[in-house]
């Protein structure tokens, strides 16, 4: 009790900030113990963590990696296509007039001879009984002057009459034949202008949208839908002069317009989501000239389409079987970098160790590549992890597996 008194009394006569130090340093001198405790716990954590880490660093990554195989593959030309009907009709009106009737339903199917609109028949009505009028008068002054002439010939004979009547009555008898003729040519006419109201589609094929509305006057100049022949469709490419010259022979052998039996057609349609068209084609013609200008000649081949699946406007990639590479190096795609024009791959080695080879590329083949210089065969490619490989440094492999095979 005395010297907490006295403590206390000296407290009292000390400065605040020096009695607020004191206080601090003892505070502090009581948790020391715990904050050792803290730091020690600290640095074994970090210890451990640490090699963990080495440990985690230390194994190797792990790679998949693929052989590079040897086997004969088929070469390949391709071309960028454009599909077009095989027959493609405007359907334009022959007369002028009035819409009144549109008798298909768009991107259906019509045949040859259908209806597909009609114009106001009226004043086509109008016109032909007019002409029809003008027939009958014909004929009828036709008929009168058949009359004179069978009167006169024989009054003729007996001097009863001039010969010169009779030569008139002749003359108004074939004057007569033209007019009924020319009234029969302006009765057909007025008739096929009214058959002409009803606009029929000209070939069997794919109707388009109209271009004409219900009311809409229209004329000969007026294009109303077009209709396509989609079976066979062609399809348009451009080959190089060097390439026709190769393939001249057998290009000039096609018979235009003949479908040729299955075995015998070799162009294959890409699309342009990849896919490639089941049907394969045939070469229907080349055209006539090479153009000046890129050097190349248009090709127009021709496949099948019972669907309607290809329609005119697609585009698409034609393929061409152009030889047999003998004993050609394959690796997946994936397994191939390409950088600023140069390829290479990461070939592991017998001790598992990551090294980077440049390579020369070939053809492309379905999902794999060929490789024209730079590997062997048998040996392992990274196809999947190959950022992780490091030169030099050893990865662990495993087999890789591709979408195809069910990855």
């Amino acid at each position: 009790m005395p010297v907490k008194s006295q403590l206390s009394d000296r407290q009292r006569t000390l400065p605040k900030e020096v009695v607020g130090r004191g206080i601090a340093h003892s505070s502090i001198l009581r948790g020391a113990p715990m904050l050792l405790a803290s730091a020690c716990l600290l640095v074994g954590v970090l210890s451990g963590c640490g090699k963990e880490k080495v440990r985690a660093d230390t194994a190797p990554p792990e790679v998949e990696v693929a052989a590079v195989t040897q086997e004969d593959v088929p070469l390949y030309t391709e071309c960028i296509a454009t599909l077009d009907g095989y027959v493609n009709a405007q359907i334009q009106p022959q007369v002028t007039g009035y819409l009144i009737t549109q008798s298909f339903r768009e991107g259906t199917t019509v045949h040859k001879g259908d209806v597909l609109f009609e114009i106001d028949p009226r004043p086509f009505e109008a016109a032909l009984a007019q002409t029809q009028g003008q027939l009958a008068q014909a004929q009828a002054q036709l008929g009168k002057t058949k009359l004179d002439v069978a009167r006169d010939t024989p009054l003729a004979k007996e001097s009863a009459i001039p010969q010169a009547q009779l030569d008139n009555d002749i003359q108004a008898n074939q004057a007569a034949e033209a007019m009924v003729a020319a009234a029969q040519a302006q009765v057909d006419q007025a008739t096929l202008n009214l058959n002409f109201t009803k606009v029929r589609s000209l070939i069997d094929g794919i109707a388009g949208f109209a271009k004409a509305q219900i009311g809409d006057l229209v004329g000969p100049n007026t294009i109303l839908t077009t209709v396509s022949q989609v079976n066979p469709i062609k399809a348009y490419f451009a080959i190089s002069e060097q390439e026709y010259l190769s393939y001249a022979s057998r290009i000039n052998q096609v018979t235009l317009g003949k479908r040729l039996p299955t075995g015998q057609r070799t162009l294959e349609l890409i699309l342009s989501d990849g896919r490639v068209y089941p049907q394969k084609g045939w070469v229907v013609l080349a055209d006539r000239q090479v153009d000046v200008k890129t050097g190349t000649i248009r090709i127009a081949g021709a496949f099948e389409n019972a669907g309607a699946t290809l329609r005119p406007g697609m585009f698409g990639r034609i393929r061409v079987a152009t030889g047999v590479a003998r004993g050609a190096l394959l690796v997946p795609q994936r397994a191939v970098v390409e950088t600023q024009g140069s390829y290479s791959v990461v070939v592991v080695g017998p001790d598992n160790k990551a090294s980077v080879r440049p390579v020369k590329t070939g053809e492309r083949f379905g999902q794999m590549w060929v490789i024209t210089e730079g590997i062997q065969a048998g040996e392992q490619v990274i196809a999947e992890g190959m950022q992780k490989a490091k030169e030099g440094a050893p990865v662990q492999p495993k087999q890789y597996k591709s979408a195809l095979q069910g990855e």
